[in-house]
């Protein structure tokens, strides 16, 4: 027994056993190396052993160490944050979210002094971790309990947050032509669930379900990445299309055109995910797209974006300023309606009257009027526009500048004491302004309105198993850093891959962002006619970092690899 022992270095609760008497050196050793063999907990194994009884260990560990300790027999599982935690690190990890208090999430756990677990915890939600003490049977029964409801969960999407009516949408639909397809076919609609379920838990973005000559798959956007997830039979495709068609207030009826609609799934009493769905005609069937839009991606904070401090203090200085318009650009995918509707978080408050303009509105926030666009009918960003000058706005946000008409208009906003926020699709930021010179608007507008841009890019965080990446200073100095940043005092990390990732070395993603105020000097560049070029060598001698650079630091930060950089970046 001795010689197990040598070999191990008990910590935490093990060593808290035996510095007071309960355990022996040899005891705790030899429990501790079971543990590991088996991938169990110390605390389970522990407990198998008869000796002592969950309570009995629960209390101890909330006395040793100073955490609270709490009856999960008093614990509802429906009143449970829903979807916070992977159900892959639950079971793991043996960890069950309870409540949360503003940036604290507070976790059950029979060991506190786990900090693996409590790390991935962390790394996971974003938030700081509180643990609280519980009975490991109790917590067992738990995780059980949650596994199931998180498989039934789909069953609180009703008729009533759908504003539908099931049984006569379907029974309708039944009877146009649909060439014979059943759609309340129940294992058609357990299967569907169950996707939707995956995908929320799974962090995915967006669900793809794609049907070819002599296959069916579906695809999940995971940080930014496509993945294969299922091929389930052909037979389902013309099924599982129909349901989703209901759902969404869709004719299922027409295969022949592209149609859009939105459903909304109900997760708990506090929490409902929207799905926006596309639909489009393919040679062998409707090809569907799911847009998975969470409203607490709003409400996470602008800490959470990934702005540096600086960066962070210069647009929120921008937002607050009574008029002026601030400009979001970057490709689609990148974050830009999460970090406008942060702004506009942060400036929602009873004496603000904010309205926006969106094709469609993707994230919905009590508080502010939200417009989705319709040109068919004749409301188009234009004319939404016209329409808030007459409703006494203080803060617009215009979904995207397609056209020198809403340029116009909200340039005007803008100049008459209103804040404007708004996206374009440009490169970086000094190309912004040289994107609306090309519409049509004219450089005094331009340099009068526009207070600040800010260009972005989504980039994937590195997984805690992540490793030191031996990569020599001649490649760093070429990615871009430079001689002083190479200190020696950091090293850049590589992706490695483990379950909490799924092999891929990456987990969530983090913004890399140019901020670039507009200052006298870029105001007298644009009033004599410079061009981007222009613009962006004054940026530098300001200090505005580019993409480049801001996702370099993200690299030095431990938060991304060189590669991921590269690839989401120009030099």
């Amino acid at each position: 027994m001795a010689a197990v022992t040598n070999e191990i270095n008990l910590t935490g609760l093990a060593r808290a056993m035996v510095n007071n008497g309960w355990l022996s050196e040899d005891e705790a050793g030899s429990i501790w190396k079971r543990a590991g063999q088996s991938g169990d907990s110390f605390v389970s194994e522990l407990i198998k052993g008869k000796r002592f009884k969950a309570g009995q260990i629960a209390e101890f560990a909330a006395t040793s160490f100073g955490f609270p300790y709490l009856d999960l027999n008093a614990m509802d599982v429906d009143s449970l944050p829903q979807g916070l935690l992977d159900t892959k690190l639950v079971q793991k990890r043996r960890v069950v979210a309870l409540y949360q208090r503003g940036n604290k999430l507070y976790v059950a756990t029979s060991d506190p002094t786990h900090m693996q677990a409590l790390d991935e915890v962390k790394f996971q939600t974003g938030q700081t971790i509180e643990p609280v003490v519980v009975d490991d049977d109790k917590l067992g029964k738990l995780i059980d309990k949650a596994g199931e409801a998180d498989n039934n969960t789909m069953a609180v999407l009703n008729a009533e947050d759908l504003n539908l009516d099931f049984a006569d949408e379907e029974s309708t639909a039944a009877q146009q032509d649909t060439g014979g397809i059943e759609i309340d076919d129940a294992p058609v609609v357990r299967y569907l669930q169950k996707i939707m379920l995956d995908a929320i838990n799974q962090g995915a973005s967006d669900i793809h379900l794609e049907p070819y000559e002599k296959y069916y798959r579906i695809r999940y956007r995971r940080d930014g990445i496509l993945a294969e997830v299922a091929q389930p039979p052909m037979a389902i495709k013309d099924k599982v299309a129909s349901r989703i068609k209901v759902l969404s207030r869709l004719d299922i009826s027409e295969k022949r055109v592209p149609q859009d609609g939105r459903m909304k799934m109900v997760l708990s009493k506090n929490r409902a995910i929207d799905f926006r769905v596309s639909t489009l005609p393919t040679l062998y069937g409707e090809k569907i797209v799911m847009r998975i839009l969470d409203p607490t991606s709003a409400q996470l904070g602008i800490e959470a974006l990934g702005y540096e401090p600086f960066q962070k203090e210069l647009l929120l200085n921008a937002v607050q300023r009574p008029y002026g318009m601030v400009l979001v650009t970057g490709p689609t995918g990148s974050g830009k309606t999460v970090s406008l509707y942060t702004c506009l978080n942060i400036l929602n408050k009873p004496d603000v009257n904010i309205s926006t303009a969106e094709d469609p509105a993707e994230i919905q926030l009590p508080g502010i009027n939200q417009v989705n666009v319709n040109d068919k009918a004749g409301l188009t960003f234009s004319a939404a526009l016209k329409s808030f000058l007459r409703q006494d706005p203080d803060v617009i946000m215009v979904g995207e500048i397609r056209d020198l008409e809403t340029a116009d208009i909200a340039i005007k906003a803008a100049q008459t004491g209103h804040m404007v926020m708004s996206t374009l699709h440009t490169n970086d930021a000094p190309g912004t302004l040289t994107r609306l010179l090309n519409m049509g608007v004219a450089p005094f507008n331009v340099a009068s309105s526009v207070i600040l841009i800010t260009a972005q890019r989504l980039g994937r965080k590195l997984c805690n198993c992540k490793q030191p990446a031996d990569i020599p200073d001649e490649a760093l100095l070429a990615a871009g850093f430079t001689a002083e940043q190479l200190d020696g005092t950091w090293k850049p990390y590589k992706p490695v891959g483990c379950d909490i990732c799924g092999g891929t070395g990456y987990k969530g993603r983090v913004g890399i962002y140019q901020v670039m105020p507009i200052t006298d000097a870029m105001v007298r560049i644009i009033l004599k006619g410079g061009n981007e070029s222009d613009i962006s060598d004054q940026a530098k001698l300001e200090g505005v970092l580019d993409l480049r650079q801001a996702g370099l630091l993200k690299v030095k930060s431990g938060l991304t690899s060189l590669e991921e950089v590269e690839a989401v970046t120009n030099l």
